[in-house]
């Protein structure tokens, strides 16, 4: 408690600002090698022949590796949560976006492992590909997948879904219907650091690897899936990560590392280039978000319909826990009664999509808070008062039905309209989160209400735990 409220230094901040921290590129293990990629040239080809007789036959090479080399090559990253594996560490038979690792070379210095790399026989059928994510249902598209461009999160449903309330009546009852498309685009998360690992294997087998993850077990686990080994069989260490914000949640370098090393039985290092950084890391995903909003002349948002689909890329990876995470928010800080949500998770031949701040969260943001705007001038209110009457306040319940024991959206909006110099009507200005009542409690929302209590965290033993009991 002594640190609440004090201004304390950061432990790490003079070594970083005197260049004195040392990240994963700054270990150096005797006779280390260094480690280059071949990487896919086209979005979309059969992979008809792959020999890497000449390069393993190149000076100072010491392991070339395919994904015959890996002892499990497709793991998924959130298989115990039900989404099957469908991307390989090293691609075999196919590729699906340019950039997808197709074989790696481990050397003694990096102009042998990349001249090496130049030196792989691979030949290719061009397929065609599918970029837009609005045709995924349009006949004729190229197929990305097997089991097609949309992702079933059930046998029977490809979308994630909220339902509550009467939407179809909220519509009726409206004044106007509010509609407005949005459509946040991929961003690289451009961290200082590119991707890095070293793995080094000991006498007895042990696996040691220097990694740049943010998430060292995330990261440890998924290695171990690969390597087919016990998480007891390998050693993360981890260090001063030169920026990350989600995308180094991605286990690409470890894994492979870890392949070469075992098979050239030397150190190897593979330090990713700023340009495969950029061009061939997982993004923030690009998202197409429809939004349809059911309101009364005086400011009421009685109902919204809301169609999200989201660019997975080429591979799934953790989109479908994004999309999960995306559709709970839609409805942003406010209480809306009536709330029909479906988000669709659509692979691309571009690069995977994964983490990045916010991670689907930001996505509904962007759009619901773009949206209020366009309602506000459509029905010519100030967007302070919009958001303000319908912002969440105490018993308020979220789309999945969870009562707000304490909503911040009003001291927020508050504290906002302060900062940027906006003087509220005194009618705005004195409003709290306390539990509506009078005015603030059109019939619309009385049904919605509900008082908080404990939440339903998990199921233990058969039975649900809630969250301050046993």
């Amino acid at each position: 408690m002594k640190a609440v409220g004090a201004n304390i230094a950061r432990y790490d901040g003079v070594a970083h600002v005197t260049g004195a921290s040392r990240f994963i590129d700054d270990v150096r293990l005797p006779g280390m090698l260094w480690a280059k990629a071949l990487r896919s040239p086209l979005a979309s080809a059969r992979i008809l022949r792959l020999s890497t007789a000449a390069a393993e036959a190149m000076p100072g090479v010491h392991a070339v590796v395919t994904h015959a080399d890996v002892p499990k090559n497709v793991v998924g990253h959130q298989e115990v949560w039900g989404i099957a594996a469908d991307e390989p560490l090293l691609a075999e038979d196919e590729v699906r976006y340019v950039g997808q690792i197709i074989a790696v070379v481990a050397a003694e210095t990096e102009a042998q492992a990349l001249a090496a790399v130049q030196a792989i026989e691979v030949a290719f059928e061009e397929r065609p590909v599918f970029l837009d994510v609005r045709r995924a249902w349009a006949s004729g598209e190229p197929q990305v997948a097997p089991d097609g461009n949309v992702y079933f999160y059930y046998p029977d449903q490809p979308q994630r879904q909220i339902r509550k309330g009467d939407v179809a009546g909220a519509f009726a009852r409206a004044d106007v219907i509010v509609e407005g498309s949005y459509r946040p685009a991929a961003i690289e998360q451009a961290p200082a650091e590119p991707a890095s690992a070293i793995s080094v294997v000991g006498h007895d087998g042990r696996v040691t690897i220097y990694s740049t993850s943010q998430a060292l077990y995330y990261s440890m686990e998924i290695t171990g899936r690969h390597l087919c080994l016990p998480t007891g069989r390998l050693k993360f260490v981890g260090g001063t990560v030169g920026g990350g914000f989600g995308g180094k949640l991605d286990t690409v370098t470890e894994p492979v590392t870890a392949v070469l090393a075992m098979k050239a039985r030397r150190p190897v290092k593979w330090r990713w280039t700023r340009e495969e950084e950029m061009l061939c890391s997982s993004t923030r995903a690009a998202w197409h978000i429809e939004i349809a909003d059911a309101v009364t002349r005086d400011g009421w948002i009685l109902g919204r319909r809301t169609l999200t689909l989201h660019d997975a890329g080429a591979y799934m990876r953790t989109s479908a826990y994004a999309c999960s995470k995306h559709t709970f928010h839609l409805a942003g800080a406010y209480s809306i009664p009536a709330c029909a949500f479906n988000t669709f998770v659509v692979k691309t031949n571009r690069v995977p999509s994964a983490a990045m701040r916010g991670f689907g969260v930001t996505s509904a943001s962007f759009a619901i808070e773009t949206h209020m705007n366009r309602v506000a001038e459509v029905i010519g209110m100030s967007p302070w008062e919009l958001r303000l009457k319908n912002a969440n306040r105490v018993a308020d319940t979220s789309p999945s039905r969870v009562a707000y024991a304490n909503p911040s959206t009003v001291t927020t909006l508050l504290g906002a309209a302060q900062a940027a110099g906006v003087e509220l009507p005194a009618e705005l200005a004195c409003m709290t989160n306390a539990m509506r009542q009078g005015d603030l409690l059109p019939a619309h929302l009385v049904g919605q209400q509900r008082q908080p209590g404990p939440h339903l965290l998990a199921w233990r033993d058969g039975r649900p735990a809630l969250e301050g009991g046993n």
